[in-house]
């Protein structure tokens, strides 16, 4: 079920990617397409807002904050390092199809939408994928695939290399953050509510300072070193799915 909520956030990418780039084919420039896409957002939230309002007293004990410990930033520096990869797609895929593949500007966003696509098809099958592969081995062999995504993306001069790397790290990295959320809930280092809280923090660090972090290194080196770092730093979380997954 995780897999599959996760799901719809990727088919939000995608629907973004796709629109942008239509929109840019069309004439705008990237700060209309900006501006009309906040427009249509704002819009949207306009009728849900009162429920943003509502809430319920918290009856327990349990604090509302607390600092991650122990296992949890652990699990925690994991997720930071999944989102930095998807960070790194949705930030700097287009510029580097754009610059170092010679791609068109309009076109640049479909290697982030064949991306997002991949994780979506990952994400909507994940759970099946799970219950018959088992957590350890989507965990090892989809950070793998992933990190051999990047590299192939980096490395390959050639689109049908690229579209192939993008295809790979989208359907590899779909069900990790999922399987990392619910060791977070299985965990006993902390209450459930409090981990799943605190890795969902640190993992959301990582798609706000990854992309940053990969633009110093691009900016002391180039952006394939750069993206070459991402691909290094999979391989960490393919290290660590025995642990993740015991």
């Amino acid at each position: 079920m995780m897999s599959g909520f996760h799901g719809f956030f990727s088919l939000g990418s995608i629907f973004g990617a796709l629109a942008v780039t239509l929109l840019l084919f069309l004439g705008l420039t990237p700060f209309q397409s900006i501006l009309l896409v906040v427009a249509l957002m704002i819009v949207a939230l306009i009728p849900t807002t009162p429920h943003f309002w509502q809430h319920t007293r918290n009856s327990s004990d349990e604090p509302m904050f607390v600092l991650p410990r122990g296992w949890v930033i652990f699990l925690g520096l994991l997720c930071f390092v999944m989102f930095m990869t998807e960070g790194a797609m949705l930030d700097w895929s287009a510029l580097f199809l754009a610059t170092e593949r010679g791609v068109s500007n309009h076109q640049a966003g479909i290697g982030y939408a064949v991306f997002s696509i991949a994780m979506t098809i990952g994400r909507l099958t994940g759970d099946r994928i799970i219950s018959i592969m088992g957590r350890f081995k989507v965990l090892l062999l989809g950070s793998l695939c992933a990190s051999i995504g990047v590299i192939l993306l980096v490395n390959v001069e050639s689109l049908w290399a690229a579209g192939i790397g993008f295809i790979m790290t989208g359907f590899g990295a779909s069900n990790l953050v999922p399987i990392m959320f619910s060791a977070a809930g299985n965990q006993t280092a902390m209450p459930a509510n409090l981990a799943i809280a605190s890795v969902t923090t640190l993992g959301y660090a990582g798609i706000l300072a990854g992309p940053a972090l990969i633009g110093f290194i691009a900016q002391l080196s180039s952006l394939s070193v750069a993206l070459s770092c991402v691909a290094v730093s999979l391989l960490l979380v393919t290290a660590s799915a025995r642990a993740v997954t015991r």
